[in-house]
């Protein structure tokens, strides 16, 4: 490869880390920086209570996957909510489900309900999983 050549590639490599986006490991102070409230009164928990009823009509599913909504559209559940970070009670099995509903196969926000399986004590979290707001 010419001298040319080779300085061609180094300024083309050196441009594509310029523009592409960082990727940040998350580290142990992001779970110190997570909240978890006694009650939700945040202008949302409306609408994650609502969807708390929904997904309760259809017998809190266990598979992630689309689900039809009884107030229209769909909604997704992802299945098992890992509780990695301990945020909420430890020893339990916990599923987490999308608050609102859209078109079949649409992007997913991060409003998500946290339902422990056995109690079905819930939590809301408006940020994906960073804060919770028991319901």
């Amino acid at each position: 490869m010419t001298i040319l050549g080779r300085f061609l590639l180094t300024v083309s490599l050196a441009g594509a880390a310029l523009v592409a986006p960082a990727v940040v490991a998350p580290t142990s102070t992001d779970a110190a920086q997570a909240a978890v409230y006694s009650t939700c009164t945040i202008s949302r928990c409306t609408d994650a209570r609502t969807a708390r009823t929904g997904w309760s009509s259809l017998s809190w599913p266990t598979t992630a996957g689309w689900y039809a909504w009884p107030y229209g559209n769909y909604n997704y559940t992802g299945g098992t909510f890992q509780n990695r970070e301990g945020q909420l009670p430890a020893g339990a099995s916990y599923g987490e489900y999308d608050v609102y509903s859209r078109a079949r196969g649409a992007s997913r926000d991060a409003y998500r309900i946290v339902v422990n399986r056995s109690t079905k004590e819930t939590w809301f979290t408006p940020d994906h999983y960073v804060t919770f707001y028991k319901l």
